[in-house]
């Protein structure tokens, strides 16, 4: 017997079946529109770009997750990388059309990156991010920061995924703090580990910290700065009770007392946001703002939206001061949690709302009449084309969930009307074209 190809999906990549498709374009759809409902202008840049650019903004564990091409695969001479994520395309994207775009440029972009991850529960190489970003040209208010968590709010309320925190923090304060305690040089290297505070917990922190020859001192003040709390006005006032005489550590928390303001103003409710101080996020063009996004009732997914400000991610690229700021959701991820633990649920595995069947060949022109006058209505519908009998037909729409079955046959045909079979309360009645469109168009 000849060896056969194995057609197992790889790990690290996700295959949905249609019904699960159906609803990862749902929650794809709902994020857009929410974009849209913003302001927010789309964007595509490509999967592919040249390596200098991927990598401009890498480092630390970054840089080792990225997926190069061989110039071979490519045609080119030049090294080549999958976008990493969707942040770095847009920086030289802004940068490249320049003096075509109008600033401060809102943009929006949904689509797949690709990262070496280890293959694990909610972890994948090829996966969707949906991202929104203000980038500004050599300014950018910190209400932009405030209306990015209002549009978090907004998308996640009619995804109806539950309750969710928002949890900002100002890398600032973090920096700042840390150069008090002498940490100049190792503070990024702190935040990367205090990035892991929630994926390792406080013993895996403390054990990358003490390889860092960080006194034990100091790690204990790092782990009780991160366990200040309580609602927004009283963490600020807890910093600056701290008397900390360090300029990066004073612009930070002013930067986060004004971001925590506009944030009241755009009328987010304030239990679905707080001043968390642990939020370090670990990319490194991270300058100031940064968000997570948690699930209360599911701490243990972690983060399923987060971002940031960032000075200038485009400097690389051109010499503009583009201060920006941004948040991606993890759609991929997201959806794979929340499918795991039935917070979301697949429905039909087909957009067709009727199924129309001829008793008889004789009647397929008819069938098909009526299937174009529903479309022309915008009711999704099928034609029944097969020779099979009616029992399995009716079994094909039942296992799709298709609600509905319009016959037609010769009974039909001489009264004028079609009768229609409703397979969710499972009565059936005889209807005119015009009764026909209005019951669907109401389902």
């Amino acid at each position: 017997m000849a060896n056969t190809i194995n057609t197992k999906t790889m790990p690290g990549f996700m295959e949905l079946l249609p019904n699960e498709q159906r609803l990862f374009n749902w929650m794809k759809n709902t994020i857009q529109k929410g974009f849209e409902t913003f302001g927010f202008t789309p964007i595509n840049t490509p999967i592919m770009e040249r390596a200098e650019v991927i990598l401009a903004k890498a480092g630390g564990d970054t840089e080792k997750q990225i997926y190069t091409v061989s110039k071979l695969a490519t045609k080119t001479t030049e090294d080549i990388a999958l976008r990493f994520d969707l942040t770095v395309p847009l920086a030289r994207y802004v940068a490249d059309h320049f003096y075509e775009l109008t600033f401060p440029f809102r943009r929006y972009a949904i689509g797949k990156v690709y990262r070496g991850e280890r293959s694990q529960a909610g972890r994948f190489k090829e996966f969707y991010q949906a991202d929104i970003d203000v980038v500004g040209n050599k300014e950018l208010s910190f209400r932009y920061d405030a209306e990015l968590p209002s549009v978090i709010y907004t998308i996640f309320k009619k995804l109806n995924i539950g309750n969710f925190t928002i949890r900002i923090n100002n890398r600032k304060v973090l920096n700042g703090y840390f150069e008090s305690l002498g940490l100049s040089e190792q503070a990024t290297s702190v935040l990367r580990s205090l990035d892991k505070l929630e994926k390792i917990g406080e013993d895996g922190v403390r054990k990358e910290l003490e390889a860092l020859k960080l006194p034990e001192d100091v790690i204990a003040k790092i782990f009780e700065f991160t366990q200040i709390k309580g609602n927004a006005s009283e963490v600020i006032r807890c910093l600056k009770a701290l008397d900390i005489a360090n300029d990066t550590f004073a612009r930070g928390v002013d930067e986060l007392s004004q971001v925590m303001g506009f944030v009241r103003e755009f009328g987010i409710p304030e239990d679905y946001y707080t001043i968390d101080l642990k939020i370090a996020r670990g990319l490194d063009y991270y300058t100031s703002t940064v968000y997570e996004t948690t699930l209360d009732a599911y701490p243990e997914i972690g983060s399923i939206c987060s971002g940031g400000r960032y000075d200038n991610l485009a400097s690389y690229f051109i010499d503009k001061e583009l201060p920006g700021v941004g948040i991606s959701i993890g759609l991929t991820r997201m959806f794979d949690q929340l499918l795991a633990r039935n917070i979301i649920r697949p429905e039909a595995a087909t957009p067709t709302n009727v199924l129309v069947i001829p008793l008889e060949d004789q009647f397929l022109s008819k069938a098909m009449d009526l299937a174009n006058t529903l479309r022309a209505e915008n009711v999704p519908t099928e034609v029944s084309f097969e020779q099979g009998s009616l029992r399995d037909k009716l079994e094909y729409a039942n296992k799709l969930g298709i609600p509905y079955v319009a016959f037609i046959g010769a009974n039909e045909v001489e009264k004028n009307v079609f009768t229609l079979k409703d397979f969710i309360s499972g009565t059936q009645e005889e209807l005119s074209t015009e009764q026909l469109i209005s019951k669907l168009r109401r389902s």
